[in-house]
């Protein structure tokens, strides 16, 4: 199981708000079966790291189809293979630490 966050911003929209497009980009989860979390600076799902891939590809192009001539996409991914964790067990992890 892998945890990745995906931060897609579009360029070259007329406008600087991009809630349209994150909006957009994330209707794609519903297709999908994948534990997921919104936040401010992205999206984190957990899933196989093929699923994944699959998602943000797919991610991208609906901010393509929503009115963006130009999406950068940024991809940060954990595949852990030595324990079955989540993401939630991440962020447990630092603040027992705390």
């Amino acid at each position: 199981m892998a945890v990745m966050e995906i931060c897609i911003i579009p360029i070259g929209s007329k406008e600087t708000s991009v809630s349209k497009y994150v909006a957009s980009a994330s209707r794609i989860l519903k297709d999908y079966d994948v534990k997921h979390e919104l936040n401010p600076m992205g999206t984190v799902i957990e899933a196989d790291p093929d699923k994944c891939f699959e998602i943000a590809r797919k991610m991208q192009e609906e901010v393509f189809k929503a009115g963006s001539d130009r999406v950068y996409t940024v991809i940060k991914m954990d595949d852990r293979r030595d324990k079955n964790y989540h993401m939630e067990d991440k962020v447990k992890s630092v603040k027992s630490k705390l």
